[in-house]
């Protein structure tokens, strides 16, 4: 089960940069193609907010959208989706499970194995290598 991160507003603000704190607590989104830094090699994209795992390396791609773009979370219960009718369009929003950022929307366009297109804000993401593995949650406890 998913450890739950509840701070009071004022907190989260004075934590992060001002973009990752629009982008994550306000549903705010980044510009395309200002996130193309992120290393290649394998470990674990975190939230910026809670430091949760979020994504492996070995399941993120290139999507010609501009912004980071995963397959799949690195566990069933990294993130969570709802429903989102902002801006004049029916999409799915993506979010921490452990404290709710908002991080991007997942859309069913995605390549295989699942058809998936995790559209992820990179602001939203830390990356933390992982020489062990592919950054995957395998723990069988």
């Amino acid at each position: 089960m998913t450890q739950k991160v509840s701070k009071p507003d004022s907190e989260w603000r004075s934590e992060l940069s001002d973009l990752a704190y629009r982008v994550t607590r306000k549903h705010a989104t980044e510009r395309p193609f200002s996130h193309d830094d992120f290393p290649k090699a394998p470990g674990t994209y975190t939230c910026v907010c809670c430091g949760a795992p979020l994504f492996a390396q070995s399941d993120k791609f290139d999507s010609g959208t501009g912004w980071p773009s995963f397959t799949r979370p690195a566990s069933p219960d990294a993130v969570g989706e709802r429903s989102d009718r902002s801006l004049l369009m029916k999409r799915t929003e993506v979010h921490c499970l452990a404290c709710a950022a908002h991080l991007g929307h997942v859309f069913p366009d995605g390549p295989a194995p699942t058809g998936l297109r995790y559209c992820i804000n990179g602001v939203a993401l830390d990356f933390t290598p992982d020489s062990s593995g592919d950054g995957r949650d395998t723990d069988a406890d």
